[in-house]
């Protein structure tokens, strides 16, 4: 099994030069005028060209104004300031400061199309820190 990540955007080639710029990633592949591949995360992200006011799934209207979704990126990463400060200089918006919790440090984020994403940086044992354990039965 693979997992893709799809993000549309409203203009291809900015959004190339956001993504690349803000995580290091490299242009693999591209389809046409209307999408690219970006490779260097766990999972490879499509950018797909998708003008604002189409019609997307569930018949929604595209928009790319901020917004949302309980679907985003977390990208971890292993200086969160590091990561922020690039992000930030590729054209991202940050949503508020930077957060530290006991798990590690987060900042809320989105990219210039309103695209909203994490930046992550684990502290001490991670999501370990507030994870219970789950017992497997032994089915008899």
């Amino acid at each position: 099994m693979d997992l893709l990540v799809n993000i549309d955007v409203p203009d291809l080639a900015r959004a190339e030069a956001f993504y690349t710029a803000a995580f290091g990633l490299t242009v693999s592949r591209r389809f046409g005028d209307g999408g690219v591949e970006l490779s260097g995360l766990p999972a490879k992200l499509y950018l797909l060209e998708k003008p604002e006011g189409s019609i997307g799934a569930g018949q929604d209207v595209r928009r790319y104004g901020r917004h949302w979704t309980p679907v985003h990126l977390d990208v971890v990463v292993e200086d969160l300031e590091t990561a922020l400060n690039r992000a930030l200089a590729a054209g991202a918006v940050a949503d508020a400061e930077p957060r530290t919790h006991i798990w590690g440090k987060i900042a809320v984020l989105a990219d210039p199309f309103g695209n909203g994403f994490c930046l992550i940086e684990f502290l001490n044992r991670g999501y370990d820190e507030i994870a219970s354990t789950i017992h497997q039965s032994s089915g008899c």
